[in-house]
């Protein structure tokens, strides 16, 4: 009998059910005609609205998930914030926008002095990496709705960010052609996506194999601070490249990883997507090793559809621009590799291991 296979639906997280509930969100188009200046944009991943004369606002929210559960089982709490403002501001300049200012809304079973200052590191240092201000957030004692792992320090996060860019400077998303160049940016492990699935196969905890402090061969130090690792930030080199060079679609490789590219076909006609360039971190070969330990499987296809597999951002550019994107994105700090292009076929193709994998 071949061993069962773990997906991202046995950890609860039903993909189907997650697109047929989006539907409802269509009737959102009916709060458009109160947009005071005009006529709110459609883009791939969001809707951006103007405040004035050729002056667009991207406004989005964002949650941690199931990882602020993996902080408390490490009982470290002075980073979980950076991963809430890397999802909202990550997902703000796809479409060029510069981010402006960030709110939280933390939600705790008690408030614990020194719990929140923990908290606060994490928001100051996300905030420099975004460059923007926290002006406002809120703190809620909510013990009958927040239940964690431990007694009395479980909590949720939410992020809000705004941010502004002006029409000329706006990232699209559209007119696509086979031959742009999709370019990478480097992630700094697991991100915020994918923890459900992954704290059900690594951590005891939950039904998986480590403690806590467990270094699995391959990783040099304990699994729990691996999976902590904060998400990457990419406001500083995506702005640049947009202020250098156009940008034709900007992508956040975050929930639904490489599906996500699925979205921007629907913006421009006769397009597909074809990846070749993959060095996963570690943590990744551990996931799936420790699966098959476990009397399961995690193929290369949901690890695909599951996790950023070692790029957490990618923009995609003309091709003969693609030399000089690398070059900007680079003076940055940011490490940075093509890892595809654009095809003139239906389909997001991945070339891995030496197979071709049709994610769908």
């Amino acid at each position: 009998m071949p061993p069962r296979g773990f997906t991202y639906a046995d950890a609860g997280v039903n993909r189907e059910l997650r697109i047929k509930s989006k539907v409802a969100l269509k009737i959102l188009k009916e709060t458009y005609r109160f947009s005071p200046y005009g006529d709110v944009v459609q883009l791939p991943y969001e809707n951006i609205f103007p405040i004035g004369k050729n002056r667009y606002l991207d406004f989005v929210i964002e949650e941690i998930g199931t990882k602020v559960l993996v902080a408390q089982l490490a009982e470290k709490y002075d980073t979980i914030a950076i991963d809430g403002i890397a999802m909202a501001v990550n997902d703000v300049i796809r479409s060029g926008a510069r981010p402006l200012a960030i709110a939280d809304n933390i939600h705790v079973q008690a408030s614990d002095p020194a719990l929140i200052e923990e908290f606060m590191k994490g928001i100051v240092n996300g905030a420099a990496g975004a460059e923007c201000i926290v002006p406002s957030g809120e703190i809620g004692d909510v013990a009958e709705l927040i239940k964690g792992i431990s007694k009395d320090k479980g909590f949720d996060m939410i992020f809000a960010a705004i941010g502004e860019v002006s029409r000329e400077k706006i990232i699209f998303g559209t007119n696509l052609k086979s031959g742009d160049a999709i370019i990478g940016l480097q992630s700094s492990g697991i991100h915020s996506n994918g923890i459900s699935l992954a704290r059900k196969i690594l951590f005891k905890q939950w039904g998986g194999k480590y403690e806590p402090d467990g270094i699995p061969n391959g990783l040099d130090r304990g699994i729990i601070y691996e999976v902590l690792e904060p998400t990457k930030i990419y406001v500083k080199p995506v702005l640049r490249l947009a202020k250098e060079l156009k940008v034709k679609a900007a992508v956040h490789i975050t929930g639904d990883a490489y599906l996500k590219f699925g979205r921007l076909a629907k913006f421009s006609e006769d397009i597909g997507f074809e990846f070749d360039n993959f060095k996963p971190q570690p943590i990744f070969e551990v996931i799936q090793k420790t699966a098959s330990e476990l009397g399961g499987a995690i193929t290369d296809e949901e690890m695909f559809k599951t996790f950023n597999m070692g790029w957490g951002f990618a923009v995609i550019v003309e091709k003969e621009n693609s030399d000089r994107a690398l070059d900007i994105i680079e003076k940055t700090g940011a490490k940075t590799e093509k890892i595809g292009h654009v095809t003139d076929s239906e389909g997001t193709k991945i070339l891995y291991k030496k197979r071709k994998i049709l994610l769908k």
